[in-house]
């Protein structure tokens, strides 16, 4: 027996030959093509003549078909073979049953859709939908962000309706099953080996239909309503943490599941330390004596009042390490530690006695004699 020709057909209900396209050219690829190639050619075409994207639009409907026959087969590697020894006869039993892996790499275009479009699935009905994410804003104190903070919130939100738990109707006998769905949410068209679904145009994906809407929720199942909700924050959150509280969003429409609550923290500055990752640091002045004589100086910290020794000789700008006295880790091990930066003041003002102490102190500096001044060395390097 001979190969059939590619590109050959089967005969119609009236003995005429109905012919098929060829599958590389309905995908739009050479027959050397790769896998990558097929599936990029598919990937455009199923996004382009989605049934989803041109409602009643016939023609697009079986392009969309049609692509998603030729792909079947071209993407398998035994049905390509078949396919290109003796054309569309070498798979036209293969083609009748359709397997749903080969388009698992697709979901993001279709969706739910694969669930009707190859059978078997649970149907996915868009009344029951996830509730929206919340995002409260909350005002700290720099010191509560560093100890952590357990406290009350107050959010306005979508809640189930108490009086018709959610059903948006008077009451269960006020809810039909919808006639053109039959309660499915959805509607079929099947077409030759392909079945595509469709949101029912009457109940909107429901399933039914209300006779008697509630009267707290005018049918929308859902209620705005304040929550009071507790809320722990971690010792060591910095300005933009964002906390997450699962399942404290809005409702989900239909009996879908909650969304979450976003707590989003702004923290206020601190009149004497600032934050640098875990280190805090603050800023001491020190009086000319202290720097020159040394002393031991009182400082606060988060923590209470810690000592350190300022040494004789200490220069503007010098900085000490006070080991953890920082930020803790966020739900970790250890925290930072404080710098204590020195600033050496020069009085503004001196008393008669102070200014005559100055002078003496200025005529027992040491003078160096290893060469020109400080004031002489820029003349000379400007020069």
């Amino acid at each position: 027996m001979g190969a059939v020709p590619r590109g050959s057909g089967g005969c119609g209900v009236d003995g005429r030959l109905v012919a098929k396209r060829d599958y590389y050219e309905i995908l739009g690829v050479s027959r050397s093509a790769t896998l990558q190639e097929i599936k990029k050619s598919y990937r455009q075409l199923a996004v382009q003549y989605h049934p989803d994207r041109n409602p009643g639009d016939t023609d697009a409907e079986e392009r969309f078909k049609e692509a998603a026959e030729a792909y079947q087969v071209l993407s398998d590697p035994d049905q390509r073979q078949r396919y290109d020894q003796y054309g569309h006869a070498g798979v036209s039993g293969a083609s009748r049953g359709f397997d749903p892996d080969a388009f698992a790499d697709f979901s993001d275009i279709f969706g739910s859709l694969f669930a009707d479009f190859f059978g078997g699935a649970k149907r996915w009905s868009p009344a029951a939908r996830r509730g929206a994410d919340l995002r409260y804003d909350m005002e700290i104190e720099f010191d509560e962000a560093v100890r952590g903070l357990e406290t009350a919130i107050k959010v306005p939100r979508m809640e189930t309706c108490p009086s018709c738990e959610g059903r948006g109707a008077a009451s269960p006998q006020d809810i039909e099953t919808c006639a053109t769905c039959r309660g499915a949410g959805q509607v079929r068209f099947t077409q030759g080996f392909f079945s595509v679904s469709r949101t029912c145009p009457a109940c909107h994906g429901r399933g039914r239909r209300i006779t008697r809407r509630c009267a707290k929720c005018a049918g929308q199942g859902l209620v705005r309503r304040e929550r009071k909700l507790n809320v722990r924050l971690p010792a060591g959150v910095d300005d933009g943490t964002r906390v997450r509280l699962a399942g404290e969003g809005e409702a989900g429409p239909g009996g879908g599941p909650p969304g979450d609550l976003y707590v989003v923290l702004h923290v206020k500055d601190h009149p004497f330390f600032r934050r640098d990752g875990l280190d805090l640091v603050c800023e001491i002045p020190v009086t000319f004596s202290q720097a020159a004589l040394g002393s031991h100086l009182t400082i606060p910290t988060l923590d209470g009042e810690e000592k350190i020794d300022v040494p004789a000789g200490v220069q503007s700008g010098a900085v000490f390490r006070v080991r953890g006295r920082g930020v803790p880790r966020v739900n970790g091990r250890g925290r930072g530690d404080l710098l204590v930066r020195v600033r050496v003041e020069t009085p503004r003002r001196l008393s008669r006695k102070a200014r005559e102490l100055f002078k003496q102190i200025a005529e027992e500096e040491p003078i160096t004699s290893d060469g020109p001044g400080f004031f002489d060395r820029v003349k000379e390097l400007l020069h």
